[in-house]
């Protein structure tokens, strides 16, 4: 079954073609690059371009956080509650990782 739009779509599509809103678009008449994940290719542009990481790259970042935190920090209540921090997310970047 058609997507009920799909006849405005096509219209739309031709209009822009008999415009020119095609004409001369980066890439026109080259290959596509080659992919190494051909399966997965538009999900991996899309997080690409969108600057997403990967779970224990982000889990590192705020590792490093809190490391910077540490070392500020004179507290001893906080220091061992930092520590404890770092503790369970150096497990979930081992976790993620090992997920990925």
């Amino acid at each position: 079954m058609d997507h009920p739009l799909i006849d405005l779509i096509n219209q739309k599509i031709r209009a822009a073609e008999e415009a020119g809103d095609f004409d001369n678009l980066e890439g026109a008449g080259k290959p596509l690059p080659k992919d190494d994940d051909p399966e997965n290719a538009l999900i991996n542009r899309l997080i690409r371009e969108n600057g997403a990481v990967p779970e224990f790259v982000s889990l590192s970042r705020e590792l490093r956080k809190l490391r910077a935190e540490l070392a500020e920090t004179g507290d001893r209540t906080r220091r061992r509650d930092i520590m404890k921090e770092m503790s369970m997310m150096e497990a979930r970047i081992e976790l993620a990782r090992k997920g990925r």
